[in-house]
């Protein structure tokens, strides 16, 4: 059997660790955050946790039933820092448009986080606060319900497919990541016309976008498509 989680509230009454940290659920999920920024995913363990908080790795089991349920922790932290001091404008599209940058910026601030937590659903407060705000967001808009889950749909995943494909290229080795973009100049560029016409013509352009987001294109384009189905609908 599961131990049980023991409250929030009673956590803060227990003593102090040895180094004379009160332990919380917010200490443990930033402690986490620390360590997979150092270590990447293979460094986050209750033994390592413990080591970095000067506590016993067995205490971590009175806030978190096992390490994944850290790891939905850790997902619903990120989406909250994205949020936090957000309000609605009442303008849909700069709405949508700043919800899905704050949270692509966030996990591609925290890359290795983002590659353990963007393909999770956490059921936590603040996932449900930004599904609830983006619904809400479509709702006020005008779009009819069908049409605002799919646009949500599109959406979300978007946003958290670029934050997991551009997280990847962050966690790679510095090394690696030169690699990979100088191949735009060293192959790309080099390919003659004769076998490569295409890839010739755009090598240039090629060099200096792929070496960026395509998020915030992407974006716009879901954005503009979500705008003419809703004006179709409103002419």
């Amino acid at each position: 059997m599961p131990k049980p989680v023991v409250p929030e509230e009673r956590r803060r009454r227990r003593r102090p660790t040895r180094a004379g940290t009160v332990l919380s659920e917010g200490l443990i999920v930033a402690t986490a955050l620390r360590l997979l920024r150092e270590h990447g995913s293979t460094g986050l363990t209750a033994r390592r946790l413990g080591l970095a908080l000067d506590c016993d790795p067995s205490t971590l089991y009175r806030y978190f039933r096992g390490m994944d349920e850290l790891t939905l922790a850790i997902g619903d932290a990120l989406i909250g820092e994205a949020l936090a001091g957000w309000e609605p404008t009442g303008q849909w599209r700069a709405d949508l448009r700043t919800i899905g940058l704050r949270l692509y910026g966030v996990y591609v601030a925290h890359p290795q986080a983002a590659l353990l937590t963007a393909n999770r659903v956490t059921g936590r407060a603040h996932e449900l606060a930004a599904d609830e705000a983006v619904l809400d967001v479509l709702r006020s808009a005008g779009f009819p319900l069908p049409e605002t889950v799919r646009v949500y749909h599109a959406f979300i995943d978007q946003t958290l497919a670029f934050a997991a494909l551009d997280s990847a290229s962050l966690a790679l080795p510095s090394a690696s990541q030169r690699a990979d973009e100088d191949k735009w100049h060293s192959t790309y560029a080099r390919l003659p016309h004769d076998t490569h016409p295409r890839i010739a013509e755009a090598a240039p352009l090629l060099a200096r976008r792929m070496v960026t987001s395509a998020y915030p294109t992407a974006l716009e384009m879901l954005l503009d498509s979500a705008a003419g189905r809703l004006g179709a609908r409103n002419p």
